[in-house]
């Protein structure tokens, strides 16, 4: 089955009792039971929800998985996964992610006695010589949030598998239409569903999706026992979304390659981060890895001028200043004040994370309207 069909047939079939060609919203706590431990496979609606099992199938088909999970948020998914981890464990991360995994590690999760190192994984060597003997999960992003560098799934996740370590790739900005990380050796693979998933910004929601059964088992126990789970109006809202996931990424694919050829030589842009340039150092691995190269464009204003920037946050139209992306509008955000705060500046700066740095989530709008309206805000 090939992607396109899968996004509206895989897992999914019509209500057996009515014949609805759209999952229903089985908006209930609790289902009867004929004799105790005798029903129909539900009993309590945060152990299982009929919405959330067809979501829940519908991902895993996506990501060429066998087992999906969902979770109240992509922050919720990313919790179950470190739950598995024990005090004394250690992760390894990739040094430029999205704000708030970086603080659910140091802020939350430290405390418990688990420790992260964070380390460029553009060379799969540098992997190797973090790893310690109490390293027990990998975690990777690509492209990563802010700054779009690529990493080369497949060749960490066989440093990983060497020492029989647990890999996870945040597939958020990339979606199951640009790349499928089991295939290429992950344990998992994490998504914001806020995001690309629902693709209408009005939901939010996470998930998990594995071909280990072990893995799926233990996901699927914190799920009930933690109850960080989607109510089935979000559920509901995902699987819509995903029916046009192929088609909206595509469109925001080609729209985002235009900006950032836009942006490219600009008088008022200093570097422009966008894996779909050739002068962008993973952009043969990104080529290589990906379907298309994404529709998130990062880039700093010349000599990281804040007042240029500011001003360019000010005054776009039809990129609307706000957190979250992957939706079908266009919207424009300040990484350092807003998605990536909860990391001190140094450390963001010696990522490459400037404080002029403005973050784009390219949308299906038409792509003239969308140029002219960054030229008109660099003009004032």
């Amino acid at each position: 089955m090939k992607f396109e069909t899968k996004v509206i047939h895989a897992g999914i079939s019509p209500d057996p009792s009515t014949g609805a060609i759209m999952t229903p919203i089985f908006q209930t706590s609790t289902f009867v039971q004929a004799s105790p431990g005798v029903h129909q496979g539900y009993e309590y609606a945060r152990t299982q929800n009929p919405t959330r099992t067809v979501l829940q199938n519908n991902l895993a088909a996506l990501e060429n998985g066998t087992h999906g999970v969902a979770f109240s948020s992509g922050l919720a998914a990313m919790d179950a996964i470190l739950r598995m981890l024990k005090p004394g464990d250690h992760i390894i991360s990739t040094n430029d992610l999205y704000g708030g995994s970086y603080r659910l590690m140091t802020q939350v999760y430290k405390d418990y006695g688990i420790e992260a190192t964070y380390i460029d994984m553009s060379d799969p060597d540098s992997l190797k010589d973090a790893i310690k003997e109490n390293t027990r999960l990998i975690w990777i992003e690509t492209p990563t949030n802010p700054l779009l560098q690529v990493f080369d799934i497949k060749a960490l996740c066989s440093v990983a598998d060497e020492k029989n370590i647990r890999t996870c790739v945040d597939n958020t900005f990339a979606t199951p239409y640009l790349q499928n990380p089991l295939d290429l050796g992950a344990s998992m693979v994490l998504h914001s569903a806020t995001k690309y998933i629902g693709g209408h910004s009005d939901l939010v929601l996470g998930a998990v999706v594995t071909r280990d059964e072990e893995i799926a088992e233990k996901l699927a126990f914190i799920q009930n026992s933690v109850g960080a789970v989607p109510g089935p109006q979000d559920c509901f809202l995902a699987l819509r979304g995903i029916k046009t996931l192929a088609i909206r990424v595509e469109r925001a694919c080609e729209n985002a390659a235009k900006i950032a050829d836009f942006l490219t030589g600009h008088p008022k842009v200093g570097k422009v981060f966008y894996p779909g340039l050739k002068s962008h150092p993973g952009h043969a691995l990104a080529k290589d890895q990906m379907k298309m190269f994404g529709a998130m464009i990062s880039f700093s204003t010349v000599n990281d001028d804040m007042d240029v920037a500011r001003k360019i946050l000010e005054n776009t139209r039809y990129f609307s200043l706000a957190e979250s992306l992957g939706g079908v509008e266009s919207l424009i955000g300040h990484p350092a004040s807003m998605t990536h705060a909860s990391i001190p500046r140094e450390e963001r700066v010696a990522v490459g994370l400037l404080d002029s740095t403005i973050r784009l989530s390219v949308g299906i709008e038409n792509v003239d309207d969308l140029i002219e309206d960054l030229k008109t805000a660099m003009e004032k």
